[in-house]
């Protein structure tokens, strides 16, 4: 594999980008992932850490990523595994040095083993290390011990780092705020997903199994060459009211309710969509009035993604319309403003309503700033995913409404002329749902 030039600039944009904003007497070490055990001698797929991804595009694990502002040697530098016939008989292709700078942009390349030799040089002279302790426990003390060393033998004359700086705090900022390239991606895992979701829709009945329609969706995203963002959701009827049920195993009822909660991942960056629907084609009396009163908190919240709005109003504005909601179907009495405040409603929703999405399905970048929410800035994407769960047997609530579990989900970017939907391919209105799910 190779970066295409235009993928090419983009890493190199951002590594700019990065050190220009740590300035020119810092340096920043981002690690790649490392393979993970699955059982005993096989791995888990292989995903690549979202910081290192970000800065580099070099997919292979293990690797090492140093940036040196101003370096007259190069000022990005990578070690990775060395070429090795054998493993890449049994493993597959490894790029080496030699790879890293023609393939992958870099400016000089080691392999890992030269590590301890190669990082006292790029870190001497510097005054700053940018870089997450903890993240990497293994390679905390080799880093740490390094530095312990320069300053040794700075006293002898040599400068040496004399701090550390968490890279999230410049770094996640950044990923933050998305580049048009980012939202390319961003829009086409939407748009497959949203397809994945309409397919499903279209093919669960009663006596199909939550699998299936689980396998249904993830075939379409590897169609187009992605995977999971993360676990899929399917919880039919009672299921729904767990939030992360992921055992996805039961038959799905007539007359329930199917809770769908995916998203698929592409070159590392995820949609998230969730949609609820009912497994017959038809929504019931409770189902629908329940349904209705999250579908307008859904709406009105997206409204709120503006530039120069607060990033907690769209929980508030979701809040407000689920706790009258409640009121009027009559599972919660009183008024709407004291049951807001003594939350009374988290009975029924007790999540937020968004979250930063990127490479991350719960993506990096603070909400709040100062200790005070944030404002939106265009470039942002939120999901907006308000939702009500009625547990079966919740005292003090009719049967009829016992055992409904509904979310609704979307992509949100912040623009400057406002917000705009990317998952707006699948349907979430009463009416087109039920029209999909009879044309299949």
């Amino acid at each position: 594999m190779t970066l295409s030039t235009q993928d090419a600039r983009e890493h190199s944009r951002r590594r700019k980008e990065l050190m220009r904003r740590i300035g020119g007497d810092a340096v920043a070490i981002i690690p790649a992932s490392h393979e993970v055990v699955r059982a005993r001698d096989t791995h888990y797929r292989f995903r690549q850490n979202s910081d290192f991804q970000y800065l580099t595009g070099f997919p292979e694990p293990e690797a090492i990523a140093v940036l040196v502002p101003g370096r007259k040697g190069g000022e990005f530098v990578l070690f990775v595994r060395p070429r090795d016939k054998d493993s890449e008989i049994w493993h597959g292709r490894r790029a080496g040095p030699e790879g890293a700078v023609a393939q992958y942009g870099a400016d000089q390349a080691f392999n890992l083993d030269q590590l301890d030799t190669e990082l006292p040089k790029l870190l001497m002279g510097r005054e700053a290390v940018h870089y997450t302790l903890g993240e990497f426990p293994e390679l905390d003390p080799k880093i740490t011990g390094i530095v312990r060393y320069l300053r040794e033998v700075s006293r002898r004359g040599a400068a040496a780092p004399t701090t550390f700086v968490a890279l999230e705090t410049t770094l996640h900022e950044m990923r933050l705020i998305k580049s048009r390239a980012e939202i390319a991606l961003l829009k086409k895992a939407a748009a497959v997903s949203a397809r994945a979701h309409c397919k499903a829709m279209q093919m669960a009945r009663p006596g199909v199994n939550e699998w299936q329609v689980m396998a249904e969706i993830q075939c379409e995203f590897e169609r187009e060459n992605m995977q999971p963002g993360y676990g899929s959701i399917v919880g039919g009827g009672d299921n729904a009211c767990i939030l992360h049920y992921t055992e996805n195993n039961q038959p799905l009822r007539d007359g329930d309710l199917l809770l769908i909660d995916a998203g698929g991942e592409l070159q590392g960056y995820t949609a998230d969509i969730t949609r609820t629907f009912p497994v017959n084609g038809r929504f019931n009396g409770a189902q629908k009035a329940v349904y209705e009163v999250v579908l307008a908190a859904n709406k009105a919240a997206i409204k709120t993604l503006k530039v120069g709005a607060s990033v907690g109003k769209p929980h508030e504005t979701a809040v407000r319309i689920l706790t009258q909601g409640l009121v009027d179907l009559g599972l919660l009495k009183g008024k709407v403003d004291a049951l807001i405040e003594q939350q009374q409603y988290r009975q029924f929703y007790m999540h937020g309503t968004g979250h930063w999405l990127g490479m991350d399905v719960h993506d990096v970048g603070r909400y709040k700033l100062g200790g005070k929410y944030r404002k939106f800035e265009a470039g942002m994407v939120m999901t907006v995913e308000p939702g009500l769960y009625i547990a079966p047997g919740t005292p003090g609530v009719d049967e009829s409404y016992w055992g409904i579990g509904i979310r609704i989900e979307d992509d949100v970017l912040v623009t400057a002329a406002g917000p705009e939907v990317l998952t707006g391919g699948v349907p979430k209105d009463v009416a087109a749902i039920e029209s999909l799910i009879a044309a299949a």
